[in-house]
């Protein structure tokens, strides 16, 4: 893609591609990634995980959610604070029974599930409709997941399809940029 494409195009195209992929390419993927983010030091030595809940398009690594489990990690999710209009970190011990949809109709943890502080964090899964080789992230255009990450010290791991990287996104001075990169094929560092 060309280096002038704004955000809204790239959001655009980055959309069609990802309605391109068919379900079997999706569920395919989603394995590979967790396969490939298995042999990765840093899922081997982080102790808290944030995961997210995919949304339809998005890599599903909710199987790793039973794996960090069996491990004795701290398995978190976002909840949305209505009050504040952020994300908070919230720790589960079983997805199915802990999550339900939230706000936007993305699986959340319930009120019973405690808050996790987020200096506490050792990896942070990233979700987003883009990222480029530079760890810059696009993300959906309302900015709740730029404002939880500013908050967060831990690993930033963006996680995508190989067809949402692309050459350049353009970057804010508020973008958070992204420690590492999980696809089906690559595990991308990010060199600063």
């Amino acid at each position: 893609m060309s280096e002038a494409r704004s955000k809204a195009e790239l959001r655009r195209d980055l959309r069609v591609a990802l309605a391109n992929l068919s379900e079997e390419q999706r569920r395919e993927a989603s394995r590979q990634a967790a396969e490939r983010l298995q042999r990765q030091a840093i899922w081997k030595e982080a102790r808290a995980i944030l995961f997210y809940s995919p949304i339809a398009g998005e890599l599903d690594l909710l199987p790793m959610i039973d794996s960090a489990l069996e491990l004795q990690k701290a398995v978190l999710l976002p909840r949305f604070v209505a009050g504040s209009g952020t994300y908070e970190a919230v720790r589960v011990s079983h997805f199915q029974n802990d999550c339900s949809p939230g706000k936007f109709g993305i699986a959340e943890p319930g009120l019973h599930c405690p808050a996790f502080p987020l200096n506490c964090l050792d990896l942070a899964f990233v979700p987003g409709l883009g990222f480029d080789e530079a760890g810059h992230r696009l993300g959906r255009g309302r900015g709740f997941y730029d404002r939880l990450l500013a908050e967060i010290a831990a690993i930033k791991c963006g996680v995508a399809f190989d067809q949402q990287i692309v050459g350049e996104i353009p970057a804010e001075g508020h973008d958070i940029h992204m420690n590492f990169i999980l696809t089906p094929t690559r595990w991308l560092r990010i060199s600063k």
